[in-house]
């Protein structure tokens, strides 16, 4: 075996863990970048070969969907989406349930990160106006984003993967997904009430930032490309992949918006990390390794080709090196006919255990920290750890019912 393609995938991994290493300036994207130009460099992974090996459908899905969100969120959508929810006089259970209800929804079909990076700061906001606690609330989003995003094969980035690779149908898996999806974003609002016990009150500084002003032909031509992509996706045989691009060239020939400034709205990074990942995870493999690792596991009973197993892999995982990495690693044993469907649900639910198990958690506590608002991984923790268990164990349940 090639002990220096092992080296470099185990080194990769670790940093996926441990999210950077001591004395380096590096995030998981540039430890994912630096192991592919490593294997490149040493000739490991010809120039060719890593080309082949970055699935090119699923990273021109991301982009797509990706210019179509930075439309919306230049328009003001969700800025105004969150300031109506957030002014309605309602009870603060009663909003917790309309925030909880809006932003799964808006997850589903608008990726889960996305919602949660461009409406943190709003809802902060719309607390801060109310006297209302916003540590709930933020806790409510970042669930029902993880949750809302399971339903959709374009909900999340692990979910696009998934879809691509496996060529999962968008309505079949729609099926698979809602129930489950819809139950666990009940028990999202169940488990806050409990944990809030009445502590609903309190007196926050308004924060400071610059909203996107709210542009209502900018939000419709992004509202009507998103329409049109799940019509689309549903009743349409067509590519998923090269229908987002198209919708993204129509939104970039624009009079108005500056394509300057939706690219730069375009989560380049997580593109990179895909990229970088995929050629690592492809030299990997071809050493035989991970064959042999497999082989291993079932010596000792283990086969996470199997559905039972693979549930298990895939939530251990998700929280040791995030979803997507989690994701990659388990794709090749993927083989069973509701592989997609556990991989999917599995990953996204599990992500809701640690701050760092979801990159939307993290954008949720980072943002909140820079307007004075503090959110500890015990205190998530609290929240996360029951509905990771119940939501986990009501994926479980579907799945097994379904066969």
């Amino acid at each position: 075996m090639d002990r220096l393609t092992i080296v470099v995938f185990a080194l990769v991994y670790l940093g996926m863990i441990f999210g950077k290493y001591p004395g380096l300036a590096m995030d998981r994207t540039g430890m994912a970048l630096l192991g592919a130009i490593v294997l490149i460099v040493a000739g490991r992974v010809g120039e060719q070969e890593a080309w082949r090996a970055i699935d090119v459908p699923t990273i021109v899905l991301l982009l797509g969907l990706m210019v179509v969100s930075s439309q919306l969120r230049l328009g003001g959508f969700y800025t105004y989406v969150t300031r109506k929810i957030a002014a309605a006089e309602v009870s603060p259970r009663a909003l917790l349930a309309l925030v909880i209800g809006s932003m799964a929804v808006l997850s589903a079909v608008l990726t889960n990160d996305v919602i949660c990076l461009a409406v943190t700061p709003v809802l902060i906001e719309g607390c801060a106006r109310r006297k209302l606690n916003p540590v709930p609330y933020l806790l409510a989003l970042a669930c029902a984003a993880n949750i809302g995003s399971a339903a959709t094969l374009i909900g999340n980035p692990q979910n696009m993967l998934i879809g691509q690779s496996l060529n999962l149908s968008f309505a079949g898996y729609l099926f698979d997904a809602i129930i489950p999806s819809m139950l666990g974003l009940a028990v999202v609002w169940v488990v806050i009430v409990v944990h809030t016990r009445g502590k609903w009150h309190m007196e926050t500084a308004l924060p400071a930032y610059e909203a996107p002003v709210f542009n209502p032909w900018q939000t419709t031509k992004g509202l009507t490309a998103i329409v049109a992509l799940i019509v689309i996706f549903l009743f349409a045989p067509w590519p998923r992949d090269i229908v987002a691009l198209a919708a993204a060239g129509i939104l970039l020939l624009s009079r108005k918006m500056e394509s300057r400034a939706i690219m730069g709205l375009v989560d380049w990074h997580l593109l990179l990390l895909f990229m970088g990942l995929f050629i690592i995870n492809h030299a990997f493999q071809s050493t035989g390794a991970l064959d042999a690792i497999a082989e291993c596991l079932r010596g000792n009973r283990i086969d996470v080709s199997q559905p039972g197993w693979l549930f298990a892999a895939i939530v251990v995982l998700s929280n040791l090196v995030s979803n997507v990495p989690a994701t990659m690693l388990l794709l090749p044993s993927a083989t069973h006919s509701s592989a997609g469907a556990i991989l999917a649900l599995a990953s996204t639910f599990a992500g809701n255990l640690f701050i760092v198990g979801s990159i939307a958690n993290i954008i949720v506590v980072e943002q909140a920290a820079r307007f004075g608002i503090r959110i500890t991984w015990q205190e998530h923790a609290r929240i996360g750890l029951p509905i990771t268990i119940v939501t986990l164990g009501i994926a479980a349940a579907w799945l097994w019912l379904l066969g």
